[in-house]
């Protein structure tokens, strides 16, 4: 009543894969290096910007 059979058909469309390094060990360090990156990018871009609206905002002589 509340669910279906599910057809060959429609098993096998839901059926997927994994690659190498898209689950497990490899994929936690994945992640990891892209936080990691994503963190020191954000950092940066945060300076740059930091330094700009200093630099626009300074009292001229």
């Amino acid at each position: 009543m509340f669910w279906t059979k599910d057809s060959k058909a429609e098993k096998e469309q839901k059926r997927f894969y994994l690659l190498p390094g898209m689950g497990g060990r490899a994929y936690r360090r994945k992640r990891k290096a892209i936080l990691k990156s994503s963190v020191a990018v954000g950092l940066l871009i945060s300076a740059l910007i930091a330094v700009a609206l200093y630099l626009l905002n300074r009292p001229h002589p």
